[in-house]
């Protein structure tokens, strides 16, 4: 009886431990906009071939009588409201110079509908199914930002011949991707903390776990994750004052759910590449638009080290080097104009 009673006690306790763990790493279902109980729609949206739903902003003036149409992607932890090429520029710019601009929720962010099928590939056929959606043409420019560095590398492997320039502003690099020098990943990954080498290896060879990592309280998770003072570089800290606008609207950037915004961005940056992007061939071989890479040599995120090697690979791309600056330089005022005016064919005096 008493080997019976010790038995189930066993049973009993590893269903228990069986249960709280799938639990554990089970992420919650998503709040979908527009659904019983979810956040309401508010922005407008288009509908995808799949079924889902993209939001989007527009900036500047109406597509219609647009000179310039670019396609702005946003960075980690922020939705289409926070498209700096378009705040950071003075009052009158883009209305002067014919440029519009859309911002768009990437999958699970704001009021767009998740994608759990996300990847970089997907991430390019959202970009071209907006711009025709909207009707902007054979031929529009992307923007994109940290995280939103994801889709454009996308859209550069999968759809060049839709573009007419491209900009990537501090794009978050993959150290996983193979033309990456080995010596160089590996002097990177061992100033990293072992929670976040740790965190690194879970994004990058089980996924399914980050969910548990992100929300266990046993061990810190990333500095990204805990928004630590640490990421940031003292010209960081000095733009940041110009980010207080956002409290009044930054939790719907993540109101669908933070697995299918936040957790997805980081399995996809992180993750097992389709491509190596500094295979990619020049879009433009004639010179008939051009392609921009942006980078704060003082980036505590992103390591200026891996932004130098893709410039060397890739000779095509106009690599520009921003002296003191961190991850947060595209907020700083009159950066917006900078990038622009680098980007499109528009008089500098402007």
């Amino acid at each position: 009886m008493k080997k019976w009673l010790v038995g189930g006690a066993v049973v009993v306790v590893l269903i228990a431990l069986g249960t709280w763990a799938i639990i554990s790493v089970t992420p919650p279902p998503s709040k979908i906009c527009g659904t019983p109980g979810g956040p309401p729609i508010t922005a407008p949206r288009i509908r995808l071939s799949d079924g889902r739903h993209l939001a989007y902003q527009e900036h500047g003036v109406s597509r219609q009588n647009a000179t310039f149409k670019i396609i702005f992607i946003h960075a980690f932890a922020t939705f289409r409201r926070d498209a700096v090429i378009a705040q950071r520029v003075r009052p009158g710019f883009l209305e002067k110079n014919g440029i519009y601009i859309v911002s768009y929720d990437r999958p699970g962010y704001g009021e767009s509908d998740p994608d759990p099928n996300r990847n970089e590939k997907t991430l390019a056929r959202d970009v071209e199914q907006l711009a025709d959606q909207l009707q902007l043409g054979s031929k529009f420019y992307v923007v994109g930002y940290s995280m939103g560095g994801q889709a454009v590398w996308g859209v550069l492997k999968y759809i060049p011949h839709r573009l007419a320039g491209a900009t990537l502003l501090s794009p978050v690099t993959n150290s996983w991707w193979p033309s990456f020098p080995s010596s160089l990943t590996w002097e990177l990954w061992n100033k990293q903390s072992k929670t976040e080498r740790f965190g690194m290896l879970i994004t990058h060879n089980t996924p399914w776990l980050l969910y548990w990592w992100n929300n266990q309280k046993l061990f810190e998770t990333s500095s990204v994750m805990q928004s630590s003072p640490t990421m940031f570089s003292p010209q960081d800290m000095a733009v940041l004052p110009k980010l207080a606008a956002r409290v009044a609207y930054k939790n719907q950037t993540t109101q669908q759910g933070t697995h299918e915004s936040l957790d997805r961005d980081l399995i996809v940056g992180f993750g097992k590449w389709g491509f190596d992007p500094m295979k990619i061939e020049n879009p433009f071989p004639k010179g008939e638009g051009s392609v921009h890479l942006w980078q704060g040599d003082d980036d505590r995120l992103v390591p200026v080290a891996l932004q130098r090697i893709i410039a060397q690979k890739l000779t095509w791309i106009k690599y520009h080097e921003v002296p003191g600056a961190g991850h947060l330089f595209p907020n700083a005022d009159g950066m917006g104009e900078t990038v622009l005016k680098e980007l499109l064919p528009i008089p500098q005096a402007s």
